[in-house]
């Protein structure tokens, strides 16, 4: 603060010199001009000799030298005299300062012969020694000022560079520097050693002359140490890291000066930690420093690492070293988790050094790098023995006068607490105010709050700095201090206590840093921008991290914790899509994760656009004109987005100021632009923007007049554009005009002339014209140039011409290919095109008639790197046309293919020419063996028709059906087979299968000779024996059970050789359960379901088969452990159907829910909040209704905000559905259900008619009519009759009433026909409206009689 103050009255007193410095220097200026017009005047008349009036520059005022800080504003002034008037020039460093080079940096003005330079928030680079010169005819003059730029990094920066004061001795030399051999972004781990290095190139090079070789560390000037050797061989710097640790993590710049100058180059260097001794370790603390000392204490200060290894942070070991010696001692017994400790039992006078371990569950982090060497001693003591000499810079000492003696001093002042924690507390003071006080020294006393018993802390010794720590003070309890001076006349009144101060931790984690931008910056780096953390005190920095899309594996991109909110996370794989999030740390530990950010790829970053052109206009209106241009010839490597149009009016040649046009862009290349003025003169300029941003405008247009246009013909056609460029032809398309004329356009004309020649040689392509917005222009001549333009016309003529295309050379260029057509094996036809220059970004853009392709009902379009295919799905009479290809991000890569009705018959033709000729086989002749050992033969074609055919050949023989050869032919599915009862040795021998389907033919053959078949005889034989020995009732495969997705129990065996007699007999626990008898099945399942299973269902399961041939019995055990497994699959099946869960709100409150398939009674559910189980009150319940599981929160609060999970236990792990019930989600289920409340109570108390009335009332003339009805409702209704749509009103002869706010009566005493009519009860409160409705329908007896007639 009192820096700060003195900071501000300097800043105070530095403004009000340079205000009176300006105002001197005007009143100088104006008497110097005064004087100088005089002095003209007289020598007019005079006729004097005109050498007698010049003279050199000379400075009435210099510049003075100036001493600022960071980020302010300088201004450096001087007063010139001379005649002729003098040239002035500034220069830094004896560079002439140029401030159209460096725009808003420097600002130079002259008036009345003052001269002011203005340097713009100074920074680091602009400590240097500025010249002004004054030169004329009769000679120059020059003086200096130096300025220095202080950071706020302590009284002096020693890392600013000293000026030069005074000539240089290379004056009228210009050096230039160039770097090259540079070093990139490095990467090392925790105890590697590093070298950086660049190749320095100076020109001229002057013998004996050295620049100034600086490297700095994110803008901090190193020194060489024992962790840091820098290196000059004349030519080349080398900076080495000896061992590396992650405090050298960082940006480091090599700066070269010369006198002309300087010159830089930066790169980041990355250390990761070394491999953990332990597994699961964390990484080693880092920058460890000491934050305060005295004679009896140094409190150790440090920053947490970014690995935490396999679990969290517990704390921090300190250690420390006394210098000299090498045993480290542990200065606490347990962990601290605060990045803060304070160490005691020191010597003093006595120096040490500090190292930090971190330590989680797995283990003990590494040392990390040991602080520098720190003395325990008093500050008073430690500052004179740092001497006083003054740095260059100018800083002033001021010394005290001879101390008085016998004088007691006064009271301390501004006393207060600068730091608290859980473990001390440090003070600090002003002196008291009197000066030549003899030795002053303090006591410190402190008391509990509310008392008024002070005790003194340091009783022993005085301290002797106004810094004090405290320790040993019982956490929780609020203390208040004071501070007494004393010297040798005794002790001073004690200053004024401080406010009660509560023991403990000040300091909070912070907030999770907000959200996450990645951006994409090269091949293998991305730019991540966050939002800073809210309420953040004494943040130290953020750590990033980052994981690859999909592996949830996370990495530290950082492991020295960085200041900004943006970081380039380098060393990413090129191509993969990462994810990003950040956390923010301060002394008091590491905050939660920020939330994930969306994937980018890593790939090269975009630009933006260059300025489009050739802004014309294509319709004038009287308030508003349509204008078009071209795209840019660059456009950054994506795809333009949309263009910006800015207009400026022009008044008597002048042009005003630009205004926006549109604010959202537009993505064609035409705009309309309104609300302008008729007559009135305008121009225009554009903007184009992608992904990367808004590139710089365009030129600005020629001036238009904004008339109405009211010719007859058409006007300009626009957005020209020249594809398939060929030796001989190209494709020229268009947009047609925007102005129509008095008729709508009906055609086109095409003109064309070569590059060169002149307006005399445009020649039309076209002698009819085209309605089409499309031109292929032929026979043109191999290496010429050519221009083009399109003229619209309607039926009053031909209008205006477009603007003129870009030269087109009309050349095929190397690599280019054509859409070729193919027709594969099936029959397929398809349009291929294939580009060698495609880039990352490019596209294969299709189209039909020059309109890309978004139906693909009838094609399908797909691409593979450099090819590209349209297959049609149903070729037919729909896709002729012309069918192009045109390849973005390319230099033109286009082609066409013209599909006619001819062509398209041809390829049906060759389509069915590769389809039918053969027929395809889905699998050739093979054989296989069937029950009772059969042979069979068999095969699978593709497709046959009805008409297709199959001979049987056996060794060149056709073979007939008869007893031995059973032949199939399925023509549905194509399978063909011959089956034969048994093999004999005069079946040996080759088996083909000839097929016949019109032209198309095939035929498939399997040689059986030798051992192949013999074995496969012994397999038939074999197989018919085990035929026979299977006749009895068996099981093929014994009792299991299985659980169907609806989560049915099915208990199943599979069964063979069974009769209607057979039986099969279900028992369970001994008891028979089920008996199926009259199988109609030989082999099949045997089946007992069990739909809902309980605890019940659990026993022994035994099925036998038996009949007249024998039996068989297979047994399950369902118990213990057998039907948990059981159940457990059923609970997995329930778990995996539930859906995920969903939130809801209800008139009681919010409702968590997941539906399953199905449940059972014996599903164990945990329903939990934040990670805890949840313990169910009357506020918050679960239940379940039908496939429906819920939780219930009755009338909740923000404490019920949070996540929320349900987990289902299986046995094997258990399946866990959670929701977020906090932020967006939460305000809606909570206004949902403030709604559905204040709904349900309007629903209860809303007025209504509750019964009573008919539908019709048919009654005779002369009766009486009563009707009533139940009226309900909170407020009591109002109660409305009316007959036919119109209120009624109670009298004599229709009596209305409403009596005890529940029942309305409607009498009507005698009716008559007048009576009749639709007849409305509307009862209505504040929460609604109903009403009853019914007829009355009166009539005369006589009447009915006669109709009864």
């Amino acid at each position: 603060m009192a820096r700060r103050d003195l900071f501000t009255s300097g800043l105070e007193m530095e403004r009000s010199e340079v205000i009176s410095r300006k105002e001197a220097m005007r009143e100088s200026a104006e008497r110097i001009s005064l004087n100088k017009r005089i002095h003209e005047h007289e020598e007019h008349f005079k006729r004097m000799n005109e050498d007698s009036l010049m003279h050199a520059p000379e400075f009435v005022i210099k510049p003075r030298s100036h001493t600022v800080w960071e980020k302010q504003c300088v201004r450096l002034h001087c007063t010139v005299s001379g005649w002729p008037d003098p040239r002035v020039i500034w220069y830094k460093n004896n560079v002439a300062i140029d401030p159209l080079a460096s725009p808003g940096k420097f600002k130079l003005e002259s008036r009345y012969n003052v001269h002011t330079m203005e340097i713009n928030k100074c920074d680091f680079d602009d400590t240097a020694q500025y010249r002004v010169s004054a030169m004329n005819s009769q000679g120059e003059q020059s003086a200096f000022a130096s300025v220095v730029v202080k950071r706020f990094k302590g009284e002096i920066d020693e890392t600013l560079p000293r000026p030069r004061l005074g000539p240089v001795s290379e004056y009228g030399i210009t050096f230039q520097i160039h770097i090259v051999d540079t070093f990139g972004v490095s990467f090392g781990r925790e105890g590697e050693t590093m070298s950086l290095g660049c190749t320095v190139i100076i020109y001229p090079a002057l013998h004996r002359y050295q620049p100034e070789i600086q490297w700095y560390r994110d803008d901090v000037l190193l020194s060489p140490s024992k962790w840091t050797h820098t290196h000059w061989s004349g030519d080349r710097a080398t900076l080495t890291l000896t061992h590396l640790n992650k405090e050298d993590e960082g940006l480091y710049t090599l700066r070269v000066a010369t006198k002309s100058g300087y010159e830089t180059y930066s790169a980041y260097v990355f250390v990761k930690d070394a491999d953990a001794e332990v597994e699961g370790a964390p990484g080693a603390p880092l920058d460890v420093y000491c934050l305060d000392a005295n004679k009896d204490y140094i409190i150790v200060a440090w920053k947490q690492p970014a690995v935490e290894g396999g679990n969290s942070i517990l704390g921090y070991f300190v250690d420390r070293c006394e210098v000299g010696t090498t045993h480290w001692i542990q200065c606490n017994d347990t962990p601290v988790k605060f990045a803060r400790f304070p160490v005691t039992g020191l010597v003093e006078g006595r120096s040490y050094t500090f190292r930090v371990r971190a330590v989680n569950k797995s283990g003990i982090s590494r040392p990390s790098r040991v602080s520098e060497p720190v003395a325990a001693m008093d500050p008073a003591d430690r500052a004179r023995m740092r001497g006083t000499s003054a740095p260059w810079t100018g800083q002033i000492i001021v010394t005290e006068e001879e101390p008085a003696e016998g004088v007691v001093p006064g009271k301390p002042s501004e006393l207060q607490v600068t730091e608290a924690t859980k473990n001390y507390v440090v003070l600090s003071w002003k002196p008291p105010g009197e000066k030549g006080l003899e030795g002053v020294m303090y006591y410190v006393e402190k008391c509990v709050s509310d008392t008024d018993n002070w005790q003194r802390v340091n009783t022993e010794i005085p301290v002797k700095s106004p810094r004090f720590a405290l320790f040993d003070l019982a956490e929780g309890k609020s203390y208040r201090f004071r501070v007494r001076c004393c010297n040798s006349a005794g002790v001073g009144e004690p200053s004024e206590p401080t406010e009660a101060i509560t023991v403990g931790d000040k300091l909070d984690i912070p907030s999770a840093p907000g959200k996450v931008v990645p951006t994409r910056n090269t091949d293998t780096s991305v730019v991540v921008s966050w939002e800073a953390s809210t309420d953040a005190k004494d943040l130290v920095g953020y750590y990033i991290e980052a994981s690859i899309v999909g592996s949830d594996v996370w990495e530290p991109c950082n492991n020295k914790p960085v200041k900004g909110t943006r970081f380039i996370c380098h060393g990413l794989i090129t191509g993969e899509q990462y994810v990003f999030r950040v956390r923010a740390v301060n002394a008091a530990g590491l905050s939660q994760f920020s939330p994930i950010s969306e994937p980018v790829e890593v790939k090269a970053a975009i630009a933006s656009p260059a300025p489009p052109y050739g802004i014309t206009i294509l319709e004038c209106v009287r308030d508003a004109m349509v204008l078009s241009w071209k795209q840019p010839t660059f456009i950054g490597g994506a795809d333009i987005t949309g263009y910006f149009v800015d207009y400026r009016e022009v008044v008597d040649g002048v042009p005003g100021k630009w205004h926006e046009a549109n604010v959202k862009a537009v993505s064609e290349r035409a705009y309309r632009v309104s609300e302008l003025r008729e007559n009135r003169k305008y121009q225009f300029q554009v903007r184009a923007a992608n992904m990367a941003g808004v590139g710089i405008p365009s030129r600005p247009s020629d001036t238009f007049l904004c008339e109405e246009w009211t010719i007859a013909v058409p006007g300009p056609p626009h957005d020209l554009q020249v594809s398939e460029v060929r030796s001989d032809s190209l494709l020229l398309l268009w947009k047609p005009p925007v102005y129509q004329g008095r008729d709508p356009v009906n055609g086109f004309y095409v003109d064309i002339k070569e590059g060169e020649a002149p307006e005399e040689a445009w020649r039309g392509v076209n002698t009819k014209a085209t309605e089409k917005t499309y031109l292929k222009v032929k026979n043109l001549k191999e290496g010429e140039t050519y221009v083009l333009r399109v003229r619209a016309q309607n039926k009053a003529g031909v209008g205006k011409t477009s603007d003129v295309t870009e030269p087109v050379l009309a050349l095929t260029k190397p690599g280019t290919k054509e859409i070729h057509v193919e027709v594969d094996d099936d029959g397929v036809i398809s349009l291929n095109f294939e580009c060698s220059d495609i880039t990352p970004d490019s596209k294969f853009v299709w189209s039909k008639n020059y309109e890309e392709i978004t139906d693909t009902s009838r094609l399908t379009i797909e691409t593979k790197g450099t090819k590209s295919q349209t297959v049609f799905k149903s070729p037919g009479e729909e896709d002729i046309g012309v069918y192009s290809c045109l390849v973005t991000h390319t230099d033109g890569a286009s082609s066409s293919y013209t599909l006619s009705e001819e062509e398209l018959k041809r390829l049906l033709e060759v389509s069915h020419e590769h389809k039918y000729p053969i027929i395809p086989l889905k699998s050739d002749l093979a054989v296989e063996l069937q029950e009772k050992g059969k042979v069979r033969f068999w095969l699978q074609a593709e497709k046959m028709s009805a008409n297709g055919k199959v001979d049987y050949v056996f060794n060149d023989n056709v073979l007939s059906q008869g007893e031995k050869y059973k032949m199939n032919f399925d023509k549905n599915t194509g399978v063909i087979e011959m089956l034969m009862e048994s093999l004999t040795p005069a079946d040996e021998g080759t088996y083909t299968f000839q097929l016949n389907d019109g032209k198309a033919t095939n035929q498939s053959s399997l040689v059986l000779i030798g051992d192949v078949f013999k074995q496969l005889q012994k397999e038939s034989e074999f197989q018919r024996k085990e035929w026979f020995r299977k006749q009895g009732p068996h099981f093929i495969e014994g009792l299991s059970w299985e659980v169907t997705p609806d989560c049915c129990v099915i208990l199943k065996c599979k069964v063979g050789n069974m009769k209607k007699e057979t039986s099969a007999l279900w028992h369970k626990d001994g008891h028979q359960i089920k008996a199926d008898e009259h199988l109609g099945f030989t082999e099949g399942v045997l089946k007992l379901e069990i739909a809902q299973i309980s605890r019940k269902d659990a026993g022994v399961y035994e099925v036998v088969l038996k009949d007249e041939r024998g039996k068989d019995t297979s047994t399950l055990n369902l118990t213990d452990q057998g039907f948990k497994d059981l159940m457990n699959e059923v609970f997995s099946f329930i778990a995996n159907s539930s859906t995920p869960l969903k939130i809801t709100s209800t008139d009681e409150g919010i409702r968590l829910y997941t539906f399953v398939s199905f449940y059972n009674d014996l599903l164990q559910v945990t329903w939990h909040y934040k990670d805890s189980a949840i313990s169910f009150s009357d506020r918050i319940k679960s239940g379940v209704v039908g496939e429906q599981l819920w939780l219930q929160i009755t009338e909740p609060t923000e404490k019920d905000m949070g996540k929320y999970a349900i987990e289902f236990n299986d046995g094997k792990g258990g399946l866990r559905r959670t929701v977020e019930l906090s932020g967006q989600a939460f305000d809606d289920a909570f206004a949902e259900f403030q709604r559905l409340k204040a709904a349900a109570i309007a629903e209860r108390n809303r007025a209504r008619v509750a019964g009573g009335l008919p539908d019709v009332v048919t009654i005779q003339e002369g009766k009486a009519l009563n009707l009533t009805c139940n009226i309900s409702g909170n407020p009591v209704p109002e109660v409305t009759w009316l007959k036919n749509d119109r209120e009624i009103t109670s009298d004599e002869h229709c009596i209305l009433k409403f009596e005890s706010g529940k029942f309305a009566s409607f009498t009507i005493t005698g009716v008559n026909t007048s009576d009749s009519g639709k007849y409305s009860i509307l009862v209505k409160n504040k929460f609604g409206t109903e009403s009853g409705d019914f007829t009355v329908s009166v009539f005369i007896p006589e009447e009915a009689g006669g109709k009864r007639k």
